[in-house]
């Protein structure tokens, strides 16, 4: 194997920004080394420039069957998209469909992700059927590398679970270390308030953020923490957007309770604001949890400063406007819920850092190294580290860009951040020292990417 060796940069990590060569055998970090120290077979230039690990998006939804139709990325599509964008491991979701196996879904998340991956990837389990024989398959596929399930309060006759069959699935977890994941929201709830919301003849877009209330976001997040607590178990609430479900992570993470939060880009730069865009232009915000007011937003980045959130994913679940998100039009409750975002959270990310909201260590740690620890794939993934795989990304911090959809890569037909102009971009993308997106040329392929098992979480004894 060639040595590469990427000279002149800030290495910049969550504990660390360094002035360092980085040296690259075998697919993995092999020295870092004061600058002009090392030499190797390739040299890449990175005089200006950030080197940092890439990213690790925890919360991916490729090819999800949702709403009579599929999210419109596939694993190639998706994952290429993250490369274009400074991620190089993705965690997807598996599902368990009501009546069948956990194993049975899982099988076919590998069949629709083997071979076709730019980068490297792992998988949570949608947990749909909590039975006897559900929770003896949550031991096998911790076992194995799948160590996290996400459970739904939200969406009663799809993936909804009730509070028993979530004791049952968290009362599990404590035992075989595995993690629950859950969707707050109290979905019961919300249908009545879809229900009379229809009936009043409010269908537009704008509704779902109305009747998906931030205090059925709250009273959910309180029900599960309580409940693991209860259980003995983790907790690890995904996509959190309101002020009041942040307050209740923060309560009980003050009480000393294992319990962990995630939000995602389009509740730290988007509103209600875009929900109510005319035209069912609005339609294209439409995601569970939804957009909230523009208010939450200085609660979210709080949250993030102090730590009672801890991660950034994307919940990226793309639907095309022109035939999918229109399900939806003259009923908001069919629009397909899911916003396009695994290629822009580095960067919407690193503009946070240019205003103020975040430094840069936070930037990686939010991104890259804490979704790493929390999954069980650090420090293979997450940091710039001896022994660590050369997932690397050089960024130039001062090229600027205005997202679009006419440059993207996604397999979807908008953009949630249409017009936007960032500070930052990425330039070089190395997934396991293979170079992915060369000088802002995609020199990746499908395949490239490998399933990768996590052990369990690594924030619990």
């Amino acid at each position: 194997m060639t040595r590469t060796l990427i000279h002149g940069g800030l290495v910049i990590t969550a504990s660390d920004e360094v002035h360092a060569d980085v040296l690259i055998e075998d697919g993995r970090i092999a020295a870092l080394a004061a600058p002009g120290v090392l030499t190797a077979d390739r040299t890449i230039d990175a005089t200006g420039k950030y080197v940092i690990p890439g990213g690790v998006d925890a919360h991916t939804h490729m090819e999800l069957p949702f709403g009579g139709t599929f999210a419109s990325d596939t694993f190639e599509t998706g994952t290429r998209a993250a490369a274009w964008g400074g991620t190089t491991t993705i965690i997807d979701f598996a599902v368990q469909s009501v009546g069948h196996g956990l194993r049975e879904g899982l099988d076919a998340w590998h069949a629709k992700a083997e071979g076709n991956c730019a980068i490297d990837y792992g998988f949570h389990m949608i947990v749909s059927d909590v039975n006897e024989d559900t929770l003896k398959e949550m031991d096998l596929l911790v076992e194995e590398g799948v160590t996290s399930f996400k459970q739904f309060m939200a969406y009663p006759g799809v993936f909804y679970s009730d509070d028993g069959q979530i004791l049952r699935a968290m009362q599990r977890s404590a035992d075989n270390g595995g993690l629950i994941m859950m969707h707050a929201e109290n979905g019961i709830a919300i249908d009545v308030l879809v229900e009379q919301a229809l009936a009043r003849g409010e269908t537009d877009p704008r509704y779902h953020g109305e009747v998906r209330k931030a205090l059925l976001e709250a009273e959910a997040t309180h029900r599960a923490i309580r409940l693991a607590q209860v259980a003995g178990a983790p907790l690890y609430v995904v996509h959190v957007s309101a002020m009041e479900a942040v307050a209740e992570l923060a309560r009980a993470r003050d009480e000393g309770l294992p319990v962990f939060g995630e939000t995602c880009p389009q509740y730290l730069f988007l509103s209600t604001d875009n929900l109510a865009e005319p035209d069912f232009e609005g339609a294209k915000y439409v995601c569970s949890t939804p957009l909230r007011p523009r208010e939450h937003q200085a609660k979210l980045w709080q949250g993030l400063r102090t730590n009672d959130l801890q991660v950034v994913s994307t919940d990226h679940c793309p639907f095309c406007f022109t035939g999918q998100k229109e399900l939806g039009r003259g009923d908001f409750s069919k629009i397909p819920n899911g916003l396009p975002g695994v290629e822009n959270r580095m960067d919407l990310l690193h503009q946070a850092v240019v205003d103020g909201h975040i430094s840069r260590r936070r930037w990686i740690e939010i991104a890259c190294a804490t979704p790493a620890r929390m999954f069980g794939l650090y420090p293979k993934k997450g940091t710039i580290a001896p022994g660590a795989d050369a997932d690397v990304v050089i960024y130039d911090p001062h090229a600027e860009q205005v997202l679009s959809a006419e440059t993207h890569h996604m397999n979807v037909d908008y953009s949630a951040y249409e017009g936007r102009r960032v500070t930052g971009r990425v330039e070089t993308v190395l997934s396991r020292g293979v170079p992915v997106v060369t000088e802002r040329e995609y020199t990746g392929h499908a395949g490239h990417g490998v399933f990768t098992p996590r052990s369990t979480c690594q924030y619990l004894n």
